[in-house]
């Protein structure tokens, strides 16, 4: 089943990820990570659901071209 296209809060995705919540927001920093996005108008962050599980895919398939 796809993705549904919907937000994700910071537990959700250090649940998601298997991260901590300093090497997520490294990974951001640098780049390497989707940027959060802004819940109207507040200090409130989110994460895009597919962009999350992009990450993820894309760190499986690093994981296994590695082992290969």
């Amino acid at each position: 089943m796809p993705d549904q296209a919907h937000l994700l809060r910071l537990p959700v995705v250090l649940a998601r990820t298997g991260l901590s919540r300093s090497q997520l927001y490294r990974l951001v920093a640098a780049g390497r990570f989707p940027r959060p996005v802004g819940l109207g108008g507040t200090a409130a962050k989110a994460w895009s659901s597919a962009a999350v599980s992009e990450w993820i895919r894309d760190q499986l398939q690093s994981a296994e071209s590695a082992r290969l």
